[in-house]
């Protein structure tokens, strides 16, 4: 193959800017799938991902223009996954930057194209749905003109749905995105931008070829993991893995590994021969956890088979993590990490419908890097973890870099919002339509605590956002217990910032108060922070009528039977414990506000 007739590319964009079904269009117009084969967002696999209408899991494949190989590489659009999505763009020489006709630029929009531009990626900016009755062509090039600094005679427009202007960005991909640089040596090196796992085969490496050729049976080495390894095949993606004699600079493609290992393949690593001497590519780095969730089966007896199952998804995605702990309530689980919410949504869902689980999942919490007075630092990821608040010199937790972009007269009600969760603003700008774009930074703990729902509520929708995580700082948290007839209930401990700490205690008490079902003696209900009780309601309890079966007689009879009632409940106030329901523990920990 000479390399100087392959072209590797990417389509960036915000969700649903047309991103799957533009994608439809060029495997339809360059003959890769069959006609009688196409279907709507071809390349997404998964049920989820169709019913969502977002891509999950990246899929390359390979297209033939006239005598052009175009290997495009579909990735995900959702901020969760920019490791992964940088790892593919230094896969590519270019990218098509599309932008809906409809909504213009977005958040996320800036954050795909900055991170293209650091990768060195030539952007080729592309107006999607020009077919819609609603489209702001002319605007929209505008802003995308501003934005990439390119003229807007050089933006293409294109309608995935009709295929209008797909024959001419092909042409554009050939005359504007570079082939691939020459190979710098014999010796076969690539990198690693996905992979995915199969019983049979182990784990199945998706690579972009960069020096030398890679081959079937050769002996393999990943420079990170250290782990070598031999290829069982390699192939092409057309878009289903399809066998090859080789993989040679400049191409995209995949090997398999017969790996059923988790933990060894990570995305970014570089492959290599075992004796090699080609450095690793820089930029690697495993996933770091974002966010945290207990995750427990509904029956016991499912521990094993959820265990099974999450080391069976770690093997097709290296990000996730866990560790085994248990609940007084609720039995053994696991304490997992994710790259954000929706990462932990994707993987719980993917437990109920691919292993058949009932699921329990906790309230989603970040991890804190606590200082204690003798000096020792700490990373804490649960809040029933954290030291008491005598012991505690400082806290530290992570922020995020948030840009936002809505309607002008949605920021009076944004700026309340902002206020309320603890952001400081950066800067603002305007586009050409009025609409408002805010950079903005607040802590990670807020961002989760409802922040992205409430935006679309006071903007009725129209509202974007993206972010980025950034580093530590200092927190001014507390933790907060719950404690039910005195004993403390670990799974209803939070970190809640000081200023909001008795609203939230409140707000707890209560919502326990009335879900809890009446004891045989008074039972207390508290929030503790700072050391002290700092919200209190007592349950009253449940009357049994130790006389109704009396009639006449003497009252002294009715007397001894309520103060031999009375001796038993004191009693029981002061050795009686609380079993909490299920289903009373599932309404706490997951309906509660984040």
């Amino acid at each position: 193959m000479n390399p100087k007739l392959i072209r590797n590319f990417s389509i960036i964009a915000h969700i649903d800017h047309g991103k799957s079904t533009l994608a439809d269009r060029l495997l339809e117009h360059t003959g890769t799938i069959p006609e009688r084969l196409m279907r709507d967002q071809v390349l997404d696999r998964m049920d989820l991902e169709r019913e969502r209408g977002i891509t999950i899991k990246m899929q390359p494949v390979r297209m033939q223009y006239g005598e052009y190989i175009l290997n495009l590489i579909d990735t995900p659009g959702h901020i969760d996954f920019s490791y992964e999505v940088s790892r593919a763009l230094s896969a590519v020489e270019g990218v098509l930057l599309l932008v809906d006709a409809t909504q213009g630029v977005q958040a996320q929009t800036l954050t795909t194209l900055a991170m293209a531009k650091k990768q060195g990626c030539v952007i080729v900016p592309v107006v999607s749905k020009i077919d819609s009755p609603a489209a702001r062509i002319n605007e929209v090039k505008s802003e995308i003109a501003k934005l990439t600094h390119l003229p807007k005679e050089e933006i293409l427009a294109v309608s995935g749905k009709t295929g209008e202007g797909v024959d001419e960005l092909l042409e554009e991909i050939v005359k504007r995105i570079p082939p691939p640089r020459s190979a710098a040596a014999d010796e076969p090196r690539g990198i690693v931008f996905d992979f995915s796992y199969s019983t049979h085969r182990g784990v199945v490496l998706y690579l972009r070829v960069f020096d030398g050729t890679f081959k079937k049976g050769q002996q393999l080495t990943f420079r990170a993991a250290d782990k070598n390894f031999i290829a069982l095949e390699v192939g092409i993606f057309k878009p289903n893995e399809t066998p090859a004699e080789m993989l040679a600079a400049g191409e995209i493609g995949y090997i398999v590994t017969g790996i059923k290992e988790p933990g060894i393949v990570g995305v970014g690593d570089t492959v290599g021969a075992t004796r090699g001497v080609l450095p690793a590519f820089d930029g690697f780095e495993r996933p770091r956890p974002v966010v945290w969730a207990s995750v427990y089966p509904k029956n016991q007896d499912d521990v094993a088979l959820l265990l099974q199952s999450l080391e069976r998804l770690r093997l097709s995605d290296s990000s996730l993590s866990f560790e085994e702990e248990a609940s007084g309530v609720l039995g053994r689980g696991f304490r997992c990490g994710f790259l954000g919410l929706l990462h932990l949504e994707i993987i719980t869902e993917r437990l109920k419908r691919e292993f058949n689980l009932s699921l329990i999942v906790t309230i989603p919490t970040i991890s804190y890097v606590v200082t204690k007075k003798n000096g020792v630092r700490e990373t804490v990821y649960t809040p029933s973890k954290f030291p008491e608040h005598g012991d505690i010199l400082a806290i530290e937790e992570p922020w995020a870099k948030v840009i936002i972009i809505t309607p002008a007269d949605c920021v009076s009600l944004l700026i309340q919002l902002l206020h309320e969760h603890e952001a400081i603003t950066l800067n603002t700008e305007m586009f050409e339509d009025g609409r408002i774009e805010m950079t903005i930074e607040m802590p990670l703990r807020e961002l989760m605590r409802g922040f992205f729902d409430t935006l679309k509520s006071i903007s009725s929708g129209y509202a974007s956002l993206s972010y980025e995580i950034l580093g530590e700082r200092p927190a001014d948290v507390v933790k907060m217990d719950i404690l039910v007839a005195d004993e403390v209930v670990p799974a209803f401990t939070r970190m809640v910032a000081r200023r909001r700490v008795d609203e939230e205690a409140d707000k707890m008490v209560e919502k326990l108060h009335s879900l809890l079902p009446k004891q045989l003696f008074v039972t207390k209900i508290q929030a503790r922070a700072f050391g002290r009780i700092i919200a209190s309601r007592s349950l009253s309890a449940m009357r049994k009528d130790v006389t109704g079966y009396l009639y006449g007689g003497d009252v002294t009879r009715k007397m001894k039977l309520l103060e031999k009632q009375k001796r038993g409940k004191k009693k029981l106030l002061a050795r009686g414990t609380v079993n909490i329901p299920e289903t009373v523990f599932m309404k706490m920990v997951q309906d509660s506000d984040r």
